[in-house]
């Protein structure tokens, strides 16, 4: 039986990317090690759905450059230690390296001087990513090393993902053979939407609102202060409209102050953090979902997780225009608007609100267009990825060895 090892700087449980992929790994026949940090009061090694997860205790304190490095490079020490050890109780045939950083590639060096290959899925474009971040010239020192780093970790990973083809362009464009390259999109394992029809759970929305949501992160880049400016503007030709805001993040305080301040707070409902598995019960009960991103260098790229969540819940989606997810879905499939401009937001809040028969088009257009990327198709083709890689595995069920942890069931 094979066993694969996936390496991510990340919490494994709330990393759906990682997650999708262990998880297809394990249905398909593979022994799937993780390497991930440690959540807070998390264990230090545990099982989750037939994935074996080691964690590693390192607080997430970013904020300048310096920290970044700091924990980059402590994980990768880690991980660089902590691999070779693994393979004397288990051979891996590959290390799927997740990024950021791109130079975890090398971490598993040990690993592929014993027969593992390895492969680097390049979840950010590092360059931009800190162009946007820490507003970064693209010419300077800093740019020019992620750039150098990026480079040279393609160059040394076996086989590189990419999670759009936009994005594998840019790389091409920077020196990624095509034919070592492969796009994984970031699609929704329809699995835990299906499984929860409106007929199982208890509807908890007034059906004489008409609700557009947004669920995630709070944070700046992803535009909930022009989402309320444009429902300010918008809200008096909306009678029963709400917007709802799920999840936590550093702009949640400020958010409810501006509500408060364009006189809409009682229209504006921060729900707070969500369970993610009761995602699905909350997208049953919007009529809209939104997604009010920036627009930047870095951002243009973006392929939200959260789109194929609302576009497979069957709702209408009120995106940004940006580059990533207008190669996939026409403008007969989303209700676009101009980023970083409420006045264009608020128009097509209204838009929508007025015709029930535009949000049944947009959502089936949506759907048409979602079709060729959804998990289903990016699962087989993960797989296909790794069969090519290190030959088909034997797809026997996998058997917990004594020397496993106690199963903890998600």
């Amino acid at each position: 039986m094979k066993s694969v090892c996936l390496v991510v700087q990340n919490i494994y449980d709330i990393d759906p990317r990682v997650r999708r992929k262990a998880e297809a790994l394990v249905a398909a026949g593979y022994v799937v090690d993780v390497l991930a940090l440690r959540a807070c009061n998390g264990q230090k090694r545990y099982q989750l759905n037939g994935v074996n997860v080691r964690t590693m205790s390192l607080a997430k304190k970013r904020g300048s450059l310096a920290r970044y490095f700091f924990e980059f490079a402590t994980f990768f020490l880690w991980v660089l230690l902590r691999v070779p050890l693994q393979m004397l109780r288990r051979h891996y045939a590959v290390v799927d390296v997740n990024t950021l950083p791109d130079f975890l590639i090398f971490a598993p060096v040990v690993a592929r001087w014993m027969g593992a290959k390895l492969i680097l899925d390049l979840h950010e474009i590092a360059p931009e990513f800190y162009m946007s971040k820490y507003h970064c010239p693209e010419h300077s020192r800093t740019i020019r090393l992620l750039k150098f780093l990026e480079r040279v970790s393609m160059t040394f990973a076996d086989q590189v993902i990419t999670i759009n083809e936009p994005i594998e362009d840019l790389l091409v464009s920077r020196g990624l053979p095509r034919s070592k390259s492969t796009v994984i999109m970031n699609a929704v394992d329809e699995a835990r939407f299906t499984a929860r029809t409106p007929s199982n759970i208890q509807e908890t929305a007034d059906r004489d609102k008409f609700v557009m949501m947004y669920h995630g992160t709070l944070t700046r880049i992803y535009g909930l202060d022009i989402a309320i400016e444009a429902f300010a503007l918008a809200h008096k030709e909306m009678p029963g409209a709400e917007l709802w805001i799920l999840g936590s993040g550093p702009e949640k305080d400020a958010l409810a102050q501006l509500a408060r301040t364009r006189g809409i707070a009682s229209k504006v409902r921060l729900v707070g953090q969500v369970d993610s598995a009761e995602i699905p019960v909350w997208l049953s009960q919007c009529d809209a979902g939104i997604l009010p991103i920036r627009c930047d260098v870095f951002l243009d790229f973006a392929f939200p997780n959260k789109l194929p969540e609302f576009i497979v819940m069957g709702k209408a989606v009120l995106v940004s225009r940006l580059k990533a997810i207008r190669h996939h879905f026409g403008e007969d499939a989303l209700a676009y608007f101009d980023p970083d401009n409420p006045s264009d937001l608020a128009q097509q809040m209204v838009r929508i609100f007025d015709d029930s028969q535009l949000r049944f088009r947009l959502a089936r257009k949506a759907s048409n267009a979602y079709a060729p990327i959804r998990w289903d198709l990016m699962k087989q083709r993960y797989l296909d990825l790794m069969d090519n890689v290190i030959g088909a595995p034997e797809r026997l069920a996998v058997e917990e060895s004594p020397s496993d942890p106690p199963t903890v069931v998600a």
